[in-house]
């Protein structure tokens, strides 16, 4: 598979109410470019595949909206609705903010966030212009079969 034939699966997958295997996430996370982390700083609205993993009830209970990349070193990786509505930073879900580094994943190395206090990896790939692919990496974080948490990342 070539980047704009994963391009295309990835927006007929959004298209289609964001339903894919984990198999076919991991297919087309292989096909993408990586990314430095000056080149993703800003705000980013998210959603999950539909895949059935664990993480994916974890964030609709939060009402997750997605995620600030303000800077290198000041990331908020859980940007979620309150009640009224209203976005913030939900610190104590997240148990605190995060940064962004270069890190080696599946033999690439791509922008990741790094959370400051759970021992978790965002890694990032290019869609296009406003959209990553991000996976989730780390300790307790894969579901019960050893699959990732595979989710997009929306310029907002």
């Amino acid at each position: 598979m070539d980047i704009a034939q994963a391009r295309t699966r990835i927006t007929a997958i959004r298209e289609a109410g964001g339903q894919a295997t984990t198999d076919e996430l991991d297919q087309l996370w292989a096909a993408l470019e990586t990314v430095r982390p000056e080149e993703i700083l800003g705000s980013w609205k998210g959603s999950a595949f539909a895949t059935g993993h664990p993480v994916e009830s974890v964030l609709d209970g939060a009402n997750w909206h997605g995620k600030n990349l303000e800077s290198l070193d000041h990331v908020e990786p859980l940007i979620c609705r309150d009640a009224d509505g209203n976005l913030f930073s939900n610190t104590e879900a997240g148990q605190g903010d995060a940064s962004l580094w270069m890190v080696e994943f599946r033999g690439e190395t791509t922008a990741t966030m790094v959370y400051d206090g759970r021992p978790i990896l965002d890694h990032f790939k290019r869609v296009d212009d406003a959209t990553l692919l991000g996976v989730m990496n780390g300790k307790g974080v894969l579901d019960p079969h050893g699959r990732h948490f595979y989710f997009l990342l929306e310029r907002d």
